[in-house]
């Protein structure tokens, strides 16, 4: 039987908690909580709980995800993500980056110990790390002491930049997308959606990939359908296949009958594999070129600025047709192959034909021992005819190798 709800939580001590699905099964226990930070020193609004899983992972669980915080567990609805955890821009990690770290009162310029984070639930149904526990040692008797604060009374000093947005429009297109999303946080959906609407649909794709999952669905139900059509159509179909799956099957299959019918399609392929199989994270437009393509037209076509540097590092060479899902794959020219090679050369003749192709459903642990046993920067995925299906790039493995505080810790440099 499950305790009263809590309304006011402290950080330190919910740590360890365990965590349970709607079938009251334990999937993990709370790690630390991600919030976004705020202007002027207001207290940020939590955006969901790190939740360690099986096997040491630690992933992202929105706070809109919990239906219910109390003494004997946090419970959640709806099914989980099993991403491990990258933080984004304008977020802060409340236990690991200020648990035990000394800052200064703003009233008198004491030095302080945080020693635990309070959050608390407002009338909006939203919660906010309101209050800081503090130590603070005497000057004149040695002794410590200890007392609760709200957010505002205590100097927290973050690395992170969030630009204002009262600035002109042609100043907001101009941000980088990752700024502009964490800018957004601090505005209502009206002055949100007003925003979306001075960016043009690529400006915006990228803004809202950067993006949590519950401000971005927030976003995109207020945006018309027309629009958020052309937006996902800017996107890597595997970004828009992300945002499809948030929005809810019915809302789903309308923006993909709204949207153009190649791009539509490509993303139904995508909708249909496992989050974290080689279909699922694979991008089906790589560089593909037929057999009689040259040296030279490849070349050209990997100098193409829209090109990423990982899907430009080879050439899949393919039976008609050239787009995904392909005839046969043929073989894989690599770039310092096509380096060497006479310009007029075809490449049927250059390739490669041991391909290092995975299935759509090989598993994300699998693919990323399979790109570093090969060396490679993106593998081929293949159907059991080998036709061509997209490509993993280790652009889209990468967030699992490395730590999750990366980020963070390169702009502390």
């Amino acid at each position: 039987m499950r305790t009263e709800e809590l309304t006011r939580v402290f950080l330190a001590k919910l740590a360890g908690t365990p965590v349970f699905d709607p079938n009251a099964d334990r999937v993990g226990k709370i790690r630390d909580a991600i919030a976004s930070l705020r202007k002027d020193n207001l207290a940020p609004r939590i955006l969901g709980f790190i939740v360690e899983v099986p096997q040491r992972r630690k992933i992202f669980i929105p706070i809109t995800r919990v239906t219910s915080i109390d003494d004997g567990g946090v419970f959640i609805t709806g099914s989980l993500n099993i991403r491990r955890y990258q933080p984004k821009h304008g977020e802060i990690a409340l236990l690991s980056e200020l648990l035990d770290h000394k800052t200064r009162l703003i009233e008198n310029g004491n030095v302080v110990v945080i020693e635990d984070i309070g959050m608390e639930l407002r009338d909006n149904r939203d919660w906010y790390a309101e209050h800081v526990h503090v130590q603070e040692k005497s000057k004149s008797f040695g002794r410590r002491s200890t007392q609760t604060l709200s957010w505002s009374s205590v100097e927290i000093e973050v690395s992170s930049h969030i630009p204002d947005l009262s600035s002109p429009t042609e100043d907001i297109a101009l941000l980088p997308a990752q700024d502009i999303a964490a800018a957004l946080r601090e505005l209502d959906l009206s002055r949100q959606r007003e925003i979306a609407h001075t960016l043009d649909d690529e400006k915006l794709a990228d803004v809202l990939e950067e993006m949590d999952d519950a401000d971005r669905l927030a976003l995109v139900s207020l945006l018309e359908g027309e629009l958020v059509a052309d937006v996902l159509s800017e996107m890597n179909p595997d970004d828009a296949a992300d945002v499809l799956k948030e929005v809810g099957s019915e809302k789903a299959e309308s923006l993909l009958n709204l949207m153009e019918d190649e791009g539509a399609q490509d993303v139904r392929r995508l909708m249909a594999y496992e989050d974290f199989s080689a279909g699922g994270m694979m991008t089906t437009d790589p560089v593909i070129l037929s057999g009689d393509s040259t040296v030279a037209q490849a070349l050209a076509v990997l100098r193409q600025k829209d090109v990423s540097a990982a899907s430009a590092a080879q050439v899949f060479v393919c039976r008609a047709p050239l787009e995904t899902p392909t005839g046969r794959l043929i073989g894989v020219v690599h770039m310092q192959r096509l380096l060497r090679e006479p310009p007029a050369l075809s490449l049927a003749i250059v390739a490669e034909k041991e391909t290092n192709a995975i299935s759509a459903d090989t598993p994300l642990n699998d693919v990323v021992r399979h790109l570093a046993n090969y060396n490679l920067l993106a593998a081929p995925v293949v159907d059991e005819h080998d036709r061509l299906l997209g490509a993993v790039t280790v652009d889209d493995v990468l967030d699992h190798l490395l730590p999750s505080n990366w980020r963070r810790s390169e702009a502390e440099k």
